[in-house]
C-alpha cells in the first residue's frame, strides 16, 4: 500500500536519514512545526511502516572487517525452507535477496579474512553452486531512497 507523504514528511525523513539522532527540537525548527507535531508525524510514519527502525552507521574496517563480498547462490525452490533459517542465523550476512536469473540468491557478506569467507562459501555450497565477487572499493555507499521534491 502506497502512503502519500507531504513535503514536511519528506523533510523529516531526510533529516532522520542523515542523522537519526537529530533532536526533535532541531527537526521542528527546520520544518517550521512544534516538537510535539514533529513527534506525532514521526510516530505516524513509524506506524505506517515507512520508518522501520534506526541504525548507527558503522565503519566495518575499524572493527577488522576488511573483506566485503557478494555471493550468488543457486538454491532450488525446495531448499528454501532450510536455507532461510540458516542464512538468517549467519552473523556475517549483511543482506540476502531472492533474485531473478541463473542464481536464486544474492548475499552480501563481511569477513575479517579471505579464509573466513572461503569457509563460509564452503558451507553455502551444501545448498547449491556459488559465484563470488570480492569488493575492492565502493564508489557509492548505501544510501536512502530518493524522495520526490
Amino acid at each position: 500500500m502506497r502512503h502519500e507523504l507531504d513535503h514536511i514528511d519528506e523533510q523529516i525523513i531526510r533529516l532522520l536519514h542523515e542523522n537519526a539522532r537529530t533532536p526533535l527540537k532541531a527537526i521542528a525548527s527546520q520544518v517550521f512545526l512544534s516538537s510535539p507535531a514533529v513527534s506525532a508525524r514521526i510516530e505516524r510514519l513509524e506506524k505506517a511502516g515507512i520508518i522501520t527502525g534506526y541504525n548507527a552507521i558503522i565503519n566495518p574496517a575499524e572493527l577488522g572487517y576488511h573483506i566485503k563480498a557478494f555471493i550468488n547462490l543457486e538454491v532450488k525452490p525446495g531448499q528454501k525452507k532450510d536455507f532461510y533459517p540458516y542464512i538468517k542465523s549467519c552473523d556475517n550476512v549483511i543482506e540476502c535477496n531472492c533474485v531473478t536469473g541463473e542464481y536464486a540468491m544474492l548475499i552480501e557478506v563481511m569477513f575479517k579474512s579471505t579464509e573466513e569467507l572461503d569457509h563460509f562459501i564452503g558451507e553455502l555450497q551444501k545448498f547449491g553452486s556459488t559465484k563470488t565477487q570480492i569488493v575492492f572499493s565502493t564508489s557509492v555507499p548505501h544510501r536512502g531512497i530518493p524522495l520526490s521534491d
